[in-house]
């Protein structure tokens, strides 16, 4: 039997909460200053280039952006089967500055465990922030996300898909349950 999948936002849906999420950001941190964006790839890089274009149409401000690999800070890399690297790309310094982590699904929270660890190992910032499209619950460790799009309370059993065009625009978000 196939899974059941439900649209929790399309793309007009991914837009209005990237959109709410940047300006909840320069409120918070009260406009750009010693502000970064580092996205988590293979999600986050996309949204964190999202919420830069938002930052820029806002505020006319280009805030450095980059994206981090996480995949030697996993604590599953040792059970995992081949896993697959992709490049760390953080042109700017990390010291003193007020991060903005970006990722697109916030689940048991080891994903954020381990991009602070790297982040950690590039720097020294002031502080870290984080902004999630999705927060679905199930936390294994104590990560709260600053900045979520949307919650949404699922089930172990199922799954939260964010699919992209080939220009890493967010164009839905899926939740994907399992047929009995």
């Amino acid at each position: 039997m196939s899974d059941e999948s439900t649209t929790l936002l399309d793309a007009t849906g991914v837009g209005r909460a990237l959109t709410r999420i940047s300006h909840e950001i320069l409120e918070k941190n009260k406009g750009t200053q010693d502000l970064v964006l580092v996205g988590i790839r293979t999600g986050g890089d996309h949204l964190s280039r999202d919420i830069f274009n938002r930052i820029r149409d806002f505020e006319g401000v280009e805030l450095p952006v980059g994206a981090i690999d996480i995949t030697m800070y996993r604590d599953d890399l040792g059970i995992r089967s081949a896993p697959q690297m992709h490049s760390t790309e953080i042109p700017f310094s990390l010291d003193g500055k007020n991060v903005i982590l970006v990722d697109d699904v916030l689940y048991t929270g080891r994903t954020i465990r381990a991009a602070l660890d790297a982040l950690m190992d590039l720097g020294r910032p002031r502080s870290i922030q984080l902004a999630v499209l999705i927060d679905r619950g199930h936390r294994e460790l104590p990560i709260r996300a600053d900045y979520v799009g949307r919650n949404v309370p699922t089930s172990i059993s199922e799954n939260v898909e964010v699919e992209f065009d080939s220009d890493g625009t967010a164009l839905q978000i899926r939740l994907i349950k399992p047929r009995s």
